[in-house]
């Protein structure tokens, strides 16, 4: 049975996703929204193979992008008059999709672990991708294949032509998907692809097959990932091979996935949150924007290898173990200084940038409400000393910070060994 708090994240899940257009009203926001909804669905696809089942897959576009070209497909032949299929239908075929191929490719992938699965993985993902430059009837060349979502009579007024209601259409998939994932981690599959990965050995031991353990979680996999890209094709209403079938689009669900956490259901779903804010709103800001990125990816992979949510469920669990007072001082001494020294390294960043790609037009830099010259030895003297005061200070706070969490760590364990000790007596 479901306990009070699981209800209740579930609840706030639903509602967050029912008034979030009302909130953010705005045609970027209901567009960054849409994308949130469907790329939330691919993250968590992609981490029953990262997360639960310790599959590192460099293909996972593979799957995404296949099945939005089969549903972009029958989405046409719906258009054209061929036969009926209902709008809210379609990503559930991009879902069939994604599973055909996903049990075609992962017979062959899924007889490997570790290295050798990711090798084969990165392998077929190469082979189909260069696939849509040998098929341009199927994946429609480099222009892509087009379509529109207004097809059929209206249902209760509904078309899907606003925007409005293609969000909502992909705010119910995303609810409903996200809590079929969830419950297939509390089925006997999910909880054995677990063992698969943790302890493989001890699962052939104790007679289970590894390789159809791994094989049927793929297929699951596949399945949700279609659906995402059945929901991508509506949402944008086109597709081309060259931004969904690639290796770096695979990279991109990795990456994404593994900043949010990967050891915690619910990490991939702010990783997708996180995937958006970079490659729409971060992209915008400054021509750089990649470069940030893989320095958070770097600091996370040394710092954090949990990702986001594994350092929420840290506090989480020291908030409620009632010893988060002596660290909110450390917390925001180092917060305070840590914006300050990014906000230095940003402005040196930056200034090289322009040096180096738009000083022949001006040597003038606007960022952060300063104007700074990049031929100026003197302004590059004034960032500089401030990225190195700055960057000493949140040193001194950040070592500070550490030796403060640490010892509330062992006054944690202490407390919970009292706890134990007494339970027992």
């Amino acid at each position: 049975m479901l306990d009070k708090w699981r209800i209740i994240i579930w609840a706030a899940f639903a509602l967050a996703l029912i008034v979030a257009p009302q909130v953010f009203r705005s045609g970027l926001a209901l567009t960054m929204l849409s994308q949130m909804g469907y790329l939330i669905i691919i993250c968590l696809s992609y981490n029953i193979l990262l997360g639960q089942g310790g599959m590192l897959s460099f293909g996972h576009a593979v799957y995404v992008g296949l099945g939005a070209f089969i549903a972009i497909h029958v989405l046409n032949r719906v258009g054209d008059g061929a036969f009926f299929v209902p709008v809210t239908l379609i990503p559930l075929i991009g879902g069939v999709a994604g599973a055909f191929f996903a049990a075609l490719f992962g017979y062959v992938t899924t007889k490997k672990a570790g290295t050798t699965f990711a090798m084969i993985t990165l392998g077929i993902g190469e082979l189909v991708a260069s696939m849509a430059l040998m098929f341009p009837e199927f994946f429609g060349g480099e222009g892509g294949i087009s379509t529109n979502r207004v097809v059929g009579e209206p249902f209760l007024g509904i078309t899907f032509g606003p925007s409005i209601e293609v969000y909502y259409l992909i705010a119910a998939y995303c609810f409903t998907c996200t809590a079929l994932m969830y419950a297939f981690t509390r089925t006997p599959l999910g909880r054995m692809l677990n063992a698969v990965r943790d302890n493989p050995e001890r699962v052939e031991f104790i007679g289970y097959n590894t390789q159809r353990v791994r094989y049927f979680s793929f297929i699951i996999s596949g399945f949700f990932a279609g659906i995402g890209g059945g929901l991508m094709i509506l949402h944008f209403e086109i597709i081309t091979a060259m931004d969904s079938l690639n290796a770096v689009r695979s990279g991109t669900y990795l990456l994404f996935t593994f900043l949010g956490g990967a050891t915690l259901f619910f990490g991939p779903i702010i990783g997708a949150v996180l995937m958006v804010l970079a490659m729409i709103l971060l992209s915008e800001l400054t021509q750089a924007w990649m470069l940030y990125l893989g320095l958070v990816f770097l600091f996370m992979v040394m710092y954090a290898p949990g990702g986001v949510a594994s350092i929420i469920m840290l506090n989480v669990r020291v908030l409620r173990l009632g010893r988060f007072a002596p660290l909110v001082q450390p917390y925001l001494l180092a917060i305070v200084t840590g914006v300050a020294a990014f906000a230095g390294f940003a402005t040196l960043v930056e200034m090289v940038y322009h040096l180096q790609m738009n000083a022949i037009m001006s040597t003038q830099l606007d960022f952060m409400g300063l104007t700074l010259d990049v031929a100026n030895a003197r302004h590059w003297m004034m960032v500089l000393g401030w990225l190195l005061v700055t960057g000493t200070a949140f040193e001194w706070m950040r070592r500070r910070f550490v030796r403060v969490w640490h010892r509330q760590q062992e006054l944690i364990e202490h407390d919970l060994q009292h706890m134990r000790e007494g339970a027992s007596a």
